[in-house]
């Protein structure tokens, strides 16, 4: 494409000549090249075909060579596009896709630092810039390059005195220019920042909007996104005042180095210093004219590579990020659970926060044991290291005496079965929520599971049944049916070792009763760990360890703990109390 857009320039000489020896009524033949050049070619050929066969029938065919060049060079230039449009596209999808699975895989301690809106503006966003920036560049470091040597080789051919005059010129442009572009990235990371902020305050309205009108708030938030937003649309103002500006100052700039150039080569044609006839002039000032155009365009695109850059940085961030809880190259991968659960010395700490301290314990197999203790001691946490949802920072947890840190995590996770105590659902059917990740379920399995869970009959009181969509996380079911929907999820699993983070607390007593139900139904022949809050379930426990402050100060049963007449006692009493 580069050759033949520059060689329909060129043509211009010919097309020239052709038209001024048109004029006289001697056509003097040109005599042929001696070495190289493409101009002398060209005017040999002019020359032939006016003598030949006149110079209308010689007009005629430098038309047709004009079309034909035009023809093929806009054939390139479609191929060319096409094959950039695909990189394009591919670009975005394995970008998209790369940072997207890293995110997935990254440990659940980086969540917990981190704004969903400032990941969703990565990995939507951040994404799309990088994309346009990485292709745009590439496209201009491709051809421009390539286009501007081209039509500097046809410059030196036409005239070297007139082109290495002009080439004196270009510095002085490129310097205004380079002045434009400078503080456009350090802007472009602000507004990437800006922008993030914005997609958070729309997350958490958006999932917060109960709240927001329960406490007549709109206005608030509104306030907190609009000011937002107006620091976003003030920084892409400065940011497109900028990047505008270097268009025009460089076409300025064009015009005054064409006007230049135009002063000094009009007085070599006129003076007869240069050896250069007024059609290859003509052709001279055509093609400088056009050497603007890529010189513009890989002006754009520095200024568009800040914008590039400083996105690239913020998706790299999300890329590299390091998920420390990896899988070793030689991971061992577990299918049954046959003995026991062992914390031995554990400790956890969240940076600088210690949590959990010398937890020393063992869950066997089919046992149920419960966790019970005031809130922030440490339950939850204990119950996320066996998944390995995060690692120990000291001691050891092993599963039938093989250290978890040494076993493959999907194979782990595969004989763990979670409820936790909010009801996670997605916005699907409820048979796509209980057969979650589950491909190969079948209807049969999933109504099987409800049952189990007291969930068949009121999901066929539904307008569609098992097919019925639940909404937003569930928003069209209440508290109970969401949990007993989870608790099918987990029953279809059927894991041997059920974690359960019970979620009878927020429920009515109806509910509550046929949750509890359902989860005694999912704990038979299971070993199960419980967050217990409610009396019924801790009595039923096998095992009652009493967590204070990240450490085990009671363990024992029921009866046990009560004759003990410790923290145990004073919680059970306080629960009896406040029930009572």
């Amino acid at each position: 494409m580069v050759v033949f857009s520059t060689l329909n320039l060129a043509l211009l000489a010919p097309l020239l000549q052709t038209l001024f020896n048109s004029q006289n009524a001697v056509v003097e033949r040109v005599p042929w090249p001696e070495e190289f050049d493409l101009m002398a070619y060209f005017n040999y050929f002019s020359s032939d075909m006016a003598l030949r066969f006149g110079p209308y029938e010689a007009l005629k065919y430098t038309c047709i060579v004009i079309v034909a060049s035009v023809f093929i060079s806009n054939l390139f230039r479609y191929l060319s596009q096409r094959i950039m449009e695909n990189l394009r596209i591919h670009t975005l999808l394995n970008l998209r896709k790369s940072v997207f699975s890293n995110v997935m895989n990254l440990h659940l301690g980086y969540f917990t630092n981190q704004r969903k809106g400032d990941i969703i503006s990565k990995i939507a966003s951040d994404v799309q810039v990088v994309q346009f920036s990485v292709t745009g560049t590439l496209q201009v470091v491709f051809k421009e390059p390539l286009q501007l040597i081209a039509y500097l080789v046809m410059l030196f051919m036409i005239s070297v005195k007139l082109t290495l005059f002009s080439l004196l010129v270009i510095p002085v442009s490129a310097f205004f220019i380079s002045k434009i572009v400078k503080t456009l990235k350090h802007q472009a990371q602000e507004g990437q920042r800006t922008y993030a902020n914005m997609i958070t305050y729309l997350e958490e309205a958006l999932s917060g909007i109960k709240i927001i009108k329960s406490f007549n708030a709109a206005d608030f938030i509104k306030r907190k996104f609009n000011n937002e937003n107006d620091s976003y649309a003030t920084i892409n103002r400065r940011m497109v005042r900028r990047q505008q500006m270097g268009s025009p100052v460089s076409e300025l700039l064009g015009v005054i180095m064409v006007a230049i150039i135009l002063l000094y080569g009009g007085h070599l044609v006129l003076s007869g210093e240069g050896d250069l006839p007024a059609s290859e002039f003509i052709t001279y000032i055509a093609i400088f004219s056009q050497i603007m155009r890529p010189a513009k365009a890989l002006t754009d695109a520095f200024s568009n590579i800040h914008n590039g850059i400083a996105a690239g940085e913020r998706v790299l961030q999300l890329v590299d990020e390091q998920n420390k809880v990896a899988d070793k190259p030689n991971a061992k991968v577990i299918t049954t659970f046959n003995d026991r659960i062992r914390f031995d010395q554990v400790k956890f700490a969240y940076e600088d926060h210690e949590v959990l301290k010398d937890i020393n314990l063992d869950i066997e197999k089919g046992q149920t044991l419960a966790l019970v203790g005031p809130s922030g001691g440490g339950k939850s946490t204990l119950v996320d290291l066996i998944p390995r949802f995060m690692d120990v920072t000291a001691g050891q947890l092993s599963v039938d005496g093989v250290d978890v840190r040494d076993l493959n995590q999907e194979s782990l996770r595969a004989l763990i079965g979670v409820v936790n105590q909010e009801s996670i659902l997605f916005n699907d059917t409820i048979f796509n929520n209980i057969a979650f990740a589950n491909e190969s379920a079948s209807e049969e399995e999933v109504i099987q599971a409800a049952k189990i869970a007291n969930a068949h009959d009121f999901i066929m009181n539904t307008e569609q049944g098992y097919q019925t969509n639940i909404g937003d996380r569930g928003s069209k079911l209440s508290g109970g049916q969401r949990q007993r929907i989870c608790i099918a999820r987990a029953v279809l699993k059927n894991p041997p070792i059920m974690l359960l983070d019970e979620a009878t607390s927020a429920l009515d007593t109806e509910s509550e009763r046929l949750v509890q139900d359902s989860l005694y139904k999912l704990m038979q022949n299971r070993t199960t760990v419980v967050i217990a809050h409610r009396l019924s379930t801790i009595q039923s426990a096998d095992k009652i360890v009493v967590l204070e402050s990240g450490r085990i100060v009671e363990v024992g049963s029921h009866m046990e703990l009560i004759t003990k007449n410790g923290l145990y006692k004073r919680l059970i009493d306080m629960q009896q109390f406040a029930e009572g």
